[in-house]
């Protein structure tokens, strides 16, 4: 049986100047492609900042390089390819494809602020954890959990079936 090989290449969506393209010659190789679909959605129904104008960032902007709708986008995705655990998103931080569907202008993370970060684009287990702990902890540990929530607005993003918890909607109609 012989193998058949493509050369053709897939165009998706680019992020700011650069092009985001689906070829099959090596280079940087991830087995999540199928987050590049999210990301497609994500473009064409604003799933990400709908869903992120449920939260309010109390964090001081200027130490934040990692938007509220950034955090979202980076955990949604990454449930979405089975990565359901917070601790998975200190090695995903490095995913230059992750970091594309997330919107990160610099996927490899070369230019962050602080040294220790450079090669890292997305945000790691700790800010993360900060979207998901919001009311744990209030008092001497709230200068760490400054990402709060409304929970009637979240609710509206939900549609609740029997036993299953499914199906993001909001302004866009998703």
């Amino acid at each position: 049986m012989n193998t058949q090989c493509t050369t053709k290449q897939l165009f998706f969506q680019g992020l700011g100047k650069r092009n985001v393209v689906g070829c099959f010659n090596g280079g940087t190789i991830t087995s999540d492609a199928g987050a590049l679909l999210l990301g497609e959605i994500d473009r064409a129904r604003h799933m990400f900042e709908s869903f992120s104008s449920c939260f309010m960032d109390y964090r001081d902007h200027r130490y934040v390089e990692h938007s509220v709708k950034e955090l979202i986008a980076q955990r949604t995705v990454g449930i979405c390819l089975g990565y359901e655990d917070v601790n998975d998103h200190d090695e995903l931080r490095r995913d230059p494809l992750l970091a594309t569907v997330c919107g990160k202008l610099d996927p490899t993370g070369a230019d962050r602020r602080n040294e220790r970060d450079r090669g890292h684009a997305l945000a790691g287990k700790s800010t993360l954890n900060r979207l998901e702990t919001y009311g744990v902890g209030k008092g001497r540990n709230w200068k760490y959990k400054k990402i709060s929530y409304s929970e009637q607005e979240l609710d509206q993003f939900f549609v609740d079936v029997p036993g299953v918890r499914i199906v993001l909607r909001g302004d866009s109609g998703v």
